[in-house]
């Protein structure tokens, strides 16, 4: 199993609860697709380097996990339709 890092933007309009319904959905799909994950940071709201959507804040998430090569391509392909995720970005990180 190769280690990914997913990377979400999420809208800072939103409510926590429902900040945290955007992430736990994003995990889902990680489990979903047998991927199993090892650390969620949150970093807060931060400023954007640019507008997106007429947005010029949003809240970083960080998931990492573990899954199989298939894994990724499945997540992007959900993560890519959520309405209020800004950015999104899935990375393999390398062995240590």
């Amino acid at each position: 199993m190769n280690k990914y890092e997913l990377a979400l933007v999420v809208s800072a309009k939103l409510e926590d609860e429902e900040r945290a319904a955007v992430v736990e959905k994003a995990k889902g799909y990680i489990t979903r697709y047998n991927g199993v994950i090892t650390e969620v940071e949150e970093w807060g709201k931060k400023r954007l380097a640019y507008e997106i959507q007429h947005q010029r804040e949003g809240f970083y998430y960080f998931i990492q996990f573990e899954a199989d090569a298939a894994c990724p391509a499945e997540v992007e392909r959900h993560v890519r339709i959520m309405d209020n995720v800004l950015r999104y970005l899935i990375v393999r990180k390398d062995a240590e």
